[in-house]
């Protein structure tokens, strides 16, 4: 396991993971490890040799050839996909709908858990996915999950695509995180689920400065204990 320090945190779409793990990131001097960027890139690419995504073999291959890196902004991360920004292009509603087949396969997860383990060797990181706790880093000094309740986590996503020049109706991204949270916590390989020794966290009712607040709390509170 990693030589470095950990804090894990993760959940269902829209939680305000991502949100919450770059901003502790940035507060922490933490690297920010984004996985759920990874399984897009892989998806990315995979769409873009023309491959059936539900063609495991096929798919897989893609994670065991394609580069990541991420590149360090003020706002989180640039994500990098053999060598292009894809940033925005890994954001699309046509990423959304094809990620979660794509993660569900043992040969993607096996590759990309390896890369953020690597990663993670480099220095502390904040990672955040759905099996960060669970799977990556069960040693993590620090293990989060958090919850929201579905119309909050729509009205999240449709703020997310809008500040990716993206639109979409709380009613379409209710049907889709329905979806996704059906499929994430079925699947044979890593389901999304809560680690004993997480501390459950619903950011329903908390402003970003508020959740944020509160873990960076959690993790300085843990921390000292290492």
């Amino acid at each position: 396991m990693s030589r470095h320090r950990v804090i894990a945190i993760d959940g269902p779409a829209g939680s305000g993971k991502s949100t919450t793990a770059k901003l502790l990131a940035a507060r922490l001097g933490f690297v920010y490890l984004d996985t759920g960027a990874m399984y897009r890139c892989v998806t990315l690419g995979a769409m873009e040799k023309g491959l059936d995504i539900a063609d495991e073999s096929a798919v897989g291959k893609i994670s065991s050839t394609i580069e990541i890196e991420f590149q360090p902004t003020a706002d989180g991360n640039n994500v990098f996909l053999n060598g292009r920004d894809v940033t925005l292009e890994i954001r699309t509603p046509l990423i959304d709908a094809r990620v979660s087949q794509v993660s569900s396969y043992k040969t993607v997860r096996d590759k990309m858990v390896a890369m953020q383990r690597a990663m993670a060797e480099r220095g502390d990181v904040v990672a955040e996915g759905r099996d960060m706790a669970t799977v990556v880093f069960p040693d993590a000094a620090l293990k989060i999950f958090l919850v929201a309740d579905i119309e909050t986590r729509a009205v999240r996503r449709c703020r997310q695509l809008e500040g990716f020049g993206l639109s979409s109706s709380i009613e379409e991204q209710v049907a889709s995180l329905t979806s996704r949270d059906l499929f994430d916590s079925e699947r044979a390989n890593s389901p999304l689920k809560v680690d004993p020794d997480a501390v459950i966290l619903d950011t329903s009712g908390m402003s970003i400065n508020e959740q944020v607040e509160r873990v960076y709390e959690l993790s300085i509170e843990r921390l000292k204990r290492k």
